[in-house]
């Protein structure tokens, strides 16, 4: 048998898989549950939860900074918006949004107003005014006159469809197109159609072939078919855009069913002018993304460029102005993002941070040393069993907690910090299911569903519960023992020694580890320095964790350190 001493005094990478159990130079855990890594490398459990407020149902939540000093946390329910500030309701407003729209929202926000994109309902804006809030359509279009600021395309489908124009049954701004062949359908109602520089709504259908319009002005009847004409980009027959971002002062949309690589620039400084003009470097942009694959634009992120995240891979726009005659835009990276569900990508240390498409890998788009491409490294290599088909996802800067919320309703939680080496997963589960994830303010906010009920509620640094009254059972184990290569076939363990910081209560190997009793007095922090627990050679299989603390009562743990010393046999 030989002696051995082993130390650990980092736990820096968290919860690691199984196959880099035996690998050098990871200070792993096989087991980190309900526990963060600190800055230091030790580890201590994570926050309580409290309630805020009993929601109607399903919901899925935003945050929403209106100013430095105004967070607001959005709930979305069926067809209801209910605005919090603080812990209070502050408005609640009806939305567009059932809870089957709700998993592919995304929004961008500026100033005082926030606009919200799906691909199936035409865009919103949240405004806030000194009456409250109001939801309403995003009007990105001006029926004063001839000046058209929607922006507009020509189909491939509406090649070789010509129709006439006659008097229409409303009056002089009225008109009846007449389609060559069968090309309206009832969702054309609503759309925007130009031709000899005028814009006409569809207000009527009347079938295939026919449907009633209106202009803002009275026209002159053309005389011959009309065969060169545009549609709205934007409408319920060809889909709303998908993504959404601000970038250069510029409102940016991307991605509708029909044209899925499709992009939109607005006018520098005028977000609701989608007119391309004359190609002056401050008007529209309308490009669309060309490659071998189907690019659905799933995320528009602005950045120092302007990332183009899609279901095949990751381009960038790097142009600095960006203007209509100048645009540099290449594919960096071919991961690929999900389309099946928003999960808006997060911004970490001047990183985006996304889920790819596969649904298992975080990836980190960041720029290589040149500041030339872009690489997409895995930040859960080591732990992709924690990832289990991710549904809402979000990071707090303050904590520096990277949250993916699983379909099973537990969280995997990224600790991240580059600067100290600090890139540590855990799992985080409670007496309900997690089902969405924010922050707002510096805090962060979750759905919880127990039971049928759902619950808005936040982490919160002085709660020792979740919800006043379930504890948090905590459990950090290390990793099985490899001696110089070899896996010993026999391990004894003598004794362990812990570095605790402020605990007040833990047990190790089942057994209770004993503290001095002055730290159960009111106002103590807890035990600090270090306890040794004695095993006096109980035998271990060397497959599986060596030790395993875990906490099962009300009040802080946390974990400096931990050696073992024992015998092993090879």
């Amino acid at each position: 048998m030989t002696e051995f001493i082993h130390s650990q005094n980092s736990f820096a990478n968290g919860e690691i898989a199984p196959e880099f159990y035996l690998t050098k130079n990871i200070s792993g855990l096989s087991r980190l549950e309900n526990m963060d890594v600190m800055s230091g490398g030790g580890v201590t459990r994570r926050f309580g939860i409290v309630d805020v407020a009993t929601l109607d149902g399903y919901a899925r939540i935003f945050s929403c900074d209106m100013s430095e000093q105004e967070h607001y946390i959005l709930v979305f329910t069926n067809e209801k918006i209910t605005i919090f500030s603080n812990d209070t309701i502050v408005d609640t407003i009806a939305s567009p949004w059932g809870d089957a729209a709700l998993p592919n929202l995304q929004f961008a926000g500026r100033g005082n107003s926030v606009i919200f994109t799906h691909p199936d309902v035409p865009p919103h804006i949240l405004t806030k005014d000194s009456n409250g809030f109001v939801l309403g359509k995003f009007n990105f279009f001006d029926m004063s006159g001839l000046y058209s600021k929607i922006p507009l395309i020509k189909y491939d489908d509406m090649r070789g469809v010509s129709f006439t124009v006659t008097s229409g049954p409303y009056g002089v701004k009225s008109a009846t197109f007449t389609a060559s062949s069968n090309y309206w359908t009832p969702t054309n109602v609503e759309t925007f159609v130009c031709f000899n520089n005028q814009l006409w709504q569809i207000t009527e259908y009347v079938s295939p072939t026919v449907v009633n319009a209106t202009s803002p002005i009275e026209y002159t009847l053309p005389v011959s078919p009309i065969t060169d004409w545009l549609e709205s980009a934007f409408d319920y027959r060809h889909g709303w855009p998908r993504a959404i971002t601000f970038h250069q002062d510029r409102l940016v949309f991307g991605g509708t069913h029909s044209v899925p690589g499709g992009i939109w620039m607005s006018h520098v400084g005028q977000h609701y002018n989608f007119d391309v003009g004359t190609g002056l470097d401050d008007e529209a942009i309308v490009i669309t993304l060309l490659s071998k694959e189907r690019q659905q634009i799933c995320y528009l992120i602005s950045s120092d460029k302007l990332q183009i995240l899609t279901s095949s891979g990751e381009w960038a726009i790097s142009n600095q102005p960006l203007t209509p005659s100048d645009i540099n835009i290449k594919q960096h990276t071919s991961v690929g993002t999900v389309a099946s569900r928003c999960l808006i990508p997060q911004k970490i240390e001047n990183e985006t941070v996304f889920i790819s498409g596969n649904l298992k890998d975080i990836r980190k788009l960041s720029l290589d040393t040149l500041g030339e491409k872009y690489n997409a490294d895995d930040l859960c290599a080591f732990a992709k069993h924690l990832i289990n088909n991710p549904v809402d996802i979000c990071y707090n800067k303050s904590t520096k907690h990277f949250f993916v919320v699983n379909s099973d309703g537990n969280m995997a939680v990224l600790t991240y910090d580059a600067g100290l080496g600090i890139s540590a997963w855990a799992r985080y589960s409670a007496y309900a299911k997690f089902i969405s994830v924010a922050e707002s303010g510096g805090e962060t906010f979750v759905v919880l569903e127990y039971m049928g009920t759902y619950k808005l509620a936040r982490f919160s640094d002085t709660a020792q519960n979740d919800s006043g009254t379930h504890e948090i059972p905590c459990m950090i184990a290390g990793v099985p023992m490899n001696f110089s290569g070899h896996r010993p076939r026999h391990l004894r363990l003598r004794k362990i020694n812990l570095r605790l910081w402020q605990t007040r209560g833990a047990f190790i190997n089942d057994m209770r580890v004993e503290l001095p009793n002055e730290i159960y007095s009111p106002g103590s922090p807890g035990f600090s320095g270090d306890i040794s627990m004695n095993f006096l050679g109980s035998q271990i299989d060397p497959s599986i964790a060596p030790w395993t603390i875990y906490g099962a009562e009300s009040g802080p743990i946390t974990v400096l350190s931990v050696t073992v010393y024992g015998q092993y046999e090879i």
